[in-house]
């Protein structure tokens, strides 16, 4: 693998890195506190499950920008992989606006936008390069899941 190429990688993987420090501070404030109070559906994953599950995803969609930029002649690469970018920005305001500012309500509004990037890359991606496509599923996935976990801790204490 050629050094531009290993360091564009990085370059991705290190933004992510961005967003999950972001998410992370915001959600250390209550994870322990604010959010053991609230009422969760008898589905909602052991707080362990969230940071093996985050770090793989971040690996993950860090491959599948990466791969986009192995394509950057592709007509549709440019403005993905700044969706890639928007995304993350959202993905980490998600956890301010839920953990930090404990505000379930305004993080599912959010959440919802999120998710709908996220099938809009999904489908840029697979477009561009298989095997990018492949790597955002299980973040797509993720976050599917997630939304529907946000939307009922909503429920269950509005």
């Amino acid at each position: 693998m050629k050094a531009q190429s290993l360091s564009a990688f990085f370059k991705f993987f290190a933004a992510s890195l961005v967003a999950a420090g972001v998410g992370s501070l915001a959600t250390s404030t209550s994870v322990d506190t604010w959010y053991t109070t609230l009422v969760k559906p008898a589905w909602n994953p052991p707080n362990v499950v969230f940071g093996p599950v985050w770090t793989l995803l971040y690996v993950l969609i860090s491959v599948a920008a990466w791969r986009v930029w192995l394509h950057s002649e592709h007509p549709l690469a440019r403005n993905t992989l700044a969706g890639f970018f928007v995304q993350l920005g959202l993905n980490a305001l998600w956890s301010i606006l839920f953990f930090g500012l404990r505000q379930p309500t305004l993080a599912f509004a959010l959440i919802i936008l999120l998710w709908l990037m996220l099938v809009w890359l999904q489908v840029r991606l697979a477009k561009i390069d298989t095997w990018a496509g492949l790597c955002w599923l299980p973040y797509l996935a993720w976050v599917s899941f997630a939304t529907v976990l946000n939307f009922s801790i909503w429920r269950l204490n509005r």
